[in-house]
């Protein structure tokens, strides 16, 4: 090391690689505590993502980024922020009211916009990437939909309404002390109420600016769900590097049914 600049009570070793990464790593030290600063910048992270976890979704302002006059909005069976918080199984199930505005069409697929555990970041990436997602040539795709209080079981209910085949979920991740505006993407083939498992979904997570730019994620969710309409399925069974790679290579190429494991 440079004894000059070692020498240097300003100089700061670990600058290089905390430019590589958001995670919070060396950090320093003063006597046996953190420095004043990293306290206050983890105090301001916490801040916002509590801040992330209670906002609301601007309805309007996410219908006119959508340009979509068919888009149907929904309410989940969570009737305030805090019950939604508080009790995640109602924000699996569709209020009765919301059920009646799906009505069933020619459709293969459904969107689901929810809101989740950060309304910002759906807001914020969530209109662009179900653009890029809807036009798909290999599903006819519904009216968009968004939901309210959602959690990702409820794009199930909403798909089995709709009488679809595939159900694409956007949702605001957790936030994170890094990160307050992640949006998720769940693939579901099949989709029925109350009996899907986690491991019949595919997940690309970390959807944001500093993570995965939508239009990357977009490649890969279309890649996915072109295996799916191939595959029968999605989960455990459907792999996203395959479906990458065979994203150029014909489809005729890969097995019409899963191989059992």
């Amino acid at each position: 090391m440079n004894e000059e600049l070692s020498s240097d009570p300003s100089y700061d070793p670990w600058a290089y690689l905390r430019r590589a990464t958001t995670a919070r790593i060396a950090l320093g030290r003063t006597g046996d505590s953190l420095p004043t600063q990293r306290v206050l910048e983890f105090a301001l992270a916490h801040a916002r993502a509590r801040d992330a976890v209670h906002a609301h979704l601007d309805i309007e302002s996410l219908m006119s980024q959508l340009g979509d006059p068919s888009t149907v909005v929904v309410q989940s069976q969570a009737q305030s922020r805090a019950q939604y918080l508080q009790r995640p199984d109602l924000g699996r199930c569709l209020a009765a009211e919301s059920r009646a505005l799906l009505l069933p069409g020619a459709y293969d697929a459904a969107l689901m916009l929810a809101d989740g555990l950060s309304a910002q970041a759906l807001q914020a990436q969530g209109a662009a990437l179900a653009k890029l997602i809807s036009v798909s040539p290999a599903w006819r795709f519904a009216p968009p939909v968004i939901a309210q209080q959602a959690r990702v079981a409820l794009g199930d209910e909403i798909a089995e309404a709709l009488g679809v085949k595939l159900v694409v979920v956007l949702i605001g991740e957790r936030p994170g002390l890094s990160a307050n505006d992640s949006l998720g993407a769940y693939l579901t083939y099949a989709p029925k109420a109350g009996v899907r498992k986690d491991s019949n979904r595919n997940c690309i997570s970390n959807i944001r600016p500093d993570g995965l730019p939508f239009e990357e994620a977009a490649k890969r969710i279309l890649a996915m769900i072109a295996l799916a309409r191939k595959l029968k399925c999605t989960g455990t069974l459907l792999k996203e590097d395959e479906a990458l790679a065979l994203e150029a290579a014909p489809l005729e190429a890969y097995p019409t049914k899963p191989v059992a494991l």
